[in-house]
């Protein structure tokens, strides 16, 4: 079986066991349901004058996009190739709304958005496996608002798509771009792996000597060690414009580097089912904690019902058989009790009525005592420490917990007084089930 077949018969399990699990715990299937459609992606990301525009239109082939060290386009740009369709430039409004195109679930970030979204198909054999995603220019002094839309979940967004997410710095401003440090520190390490993300310092060509070219790049190396929290920094690519180079200057090792970094490129489309099952992984393990979270509280809740319930029915037992007795001596009505007129007789159904009404009573007391006291103040308690609920005994659950507490807490919320009849404890096993069985399948498949 091929890549392909694969990961159509993956998308169609997927939807099938998967999309009613993740809608019945408030979770957005658009993500998984994205991953699987379409080509391997990679992102191209950076300051606005870092080379993102050269970088492509040279592994292009082509003068695709505009190039310059002052912004020269402010959309995400999906470039790519398609038979037939070549010099075909496809707006926003038309991706966010076409269902066999991974980009529906952008349409809920606004039109701002969608009008700063667009497709541009050309003939490039490089392209027909794949589309390489250029993004707006990372800046200084920018805000959500001045955007119109949050940048950084937009970005984050196409991060969890791509399969590999290029990197890109200017010498001249060597990672210290605010918006660099809010995207490396927080929005990739959340939405992507760092194996997919490649480290590049262009127009290395720019510096005027060897001093020059070594002190922009240790600054970048002290910068990304701030920004990444890591004390080991990642491999850093080092290209420059060919076009704009003179033979007699280009140093040692340099072409090599541009070489390889063209070559990871072009091998990003080999990593796509291995990206699909990390992500479905990674995804389906986040519902199967809040799964967790809602059958180990209703499981509690039901023994706390079983305990209403017992104590109702007995006293309702009681109440059917002496109630009447009790009152009779009270109040000395009924005249002929339940028990008189099963010994004594005559019997008549009329002798029912108080017992049962009185038997019904109990219950409906004990549910609404059940479901208005015992069950809300349970309720509170989980919401206000869910962390209870769960064993997080490794710090892999402990950070999943963190990241998924907020979703957990959101589906306790809505959780009615008799939901444990629902089945979410059945809904639990089959994510259990996919994760320890048709997931390692499809792991297996791609190991032979």
């Amino acid at each position: 079986m091929n890549e392909k077949e694969l990961q159509k018969q993956l998308q169609t399990k997927v939807r099938r066991k998967l999309e009613p699990l993740f809608i019945k715990y408030k979770m957005d299937f658009g993500g998984i349901d994205a991953t699987l459609k379409w080509k391997p992606l990679v992102l191209i990301i950076g300051n606005y004058s870092s080379g993102k525009s050269t970088l492509i239109n040279e592994f292009i082939g082509q003068d695709i996009q505009r190039t310059g060290q002052a912004p020269t386009d402010d959309s995400f740009t999906i470039i790519t190739s398609d038979a037939g369709c070549e010099d075909v430039e496809t707006p926003g409004s038309t991706l966010v709304n076409d269902p066999n195109l991974p980009f529906q679930h952008f349409k809920g970030y606004g039109e701002k958005l969608i009008s700063h979204i667009c497709m541009k198909q050309v003939a490039s054999p490089v392209l027909d496996n794949l589309a390489i995603i250029d993004s707006p220019g990372m800046l200084d002094a920018t805000s959500e608002k001045d955007r119109g839309y949050n940048y950084a979940q937009v970005l984050g967004e196409f991060a969890k798509m791509a399969d590999l997410i290029v990197l890109m710095f200017d010498p001249h401003k060597a990672g210290t771009i605010r918006e660099s440090y809010e995207i490396i520190r927080n929005t990739l390490p959340e939405k992507s792996g760092e194996h997919r993300i490649v480290f590049v310092m262009s127009r290395i060509d720019e510096c005027d000597h060897l001093s020059d070219f070594t002190r922009s790049y240790g600054t970048l190396c002290w910068n990304m060690s701030q920004m990444t929290g890591r004390k080991d920094i990642p491999h850093i690519y080092l290209t420059y414009a060919p076009a704009e180079v003179k033979p007699g200057d280009v140093a040692e090792g340099w072409p090599q580097e541009r070489a390889e970094l063209i070559e990871k490129i072009k091998r990003a489309s080999g990593f796509r089912i291995n990206h699909i099952l990390e992500d479905i992984d990674r995804q389906v393990n986040e519902v199967e904690m809040v799964a967790e979270t809602v059958a180990a509280f209703l499981k509690r809740a039901s023994k706390v019902y079983w305990k209403f319930a017992n104590v109702s029915i007995a006293v309702a037992l009681l109440l059917f058989f002496f109630g009447d007795v009790i009152l009779n001596a009270i109040t000395g009505s009924p005249e002929t009790t339940l028990l008189t007129s099963i010994r004594m007789g005559p019997f008549t159904p009329f002798a029912l009525i108080l017992p049962t009404f009185l038997a019904v009573c109990s219950l409906m007391i004990g549910s609404l005592a059940y479901s208005k006291i015992a069950f809300r103040q349970l309720k509170k308690k989980a919401v206000a420490n869910g962390a209870e609920l769960l064993e997080l005994d490794n710090d892999y659950r402990k950070n999943l917990w963190d990241k998924m507490s907020g979703k957990a807490k959101e589906n306790l919320e809505a959780l009615g007084p008799y939901d444990h009849w629902r089945g979410y404890g059945r809904s639990l096993t089959k994510i259990q089930n996919f994760l320890n069985n048709d997931l390692k399948k499809y792991y297996e498949k791609i190991v032979t």
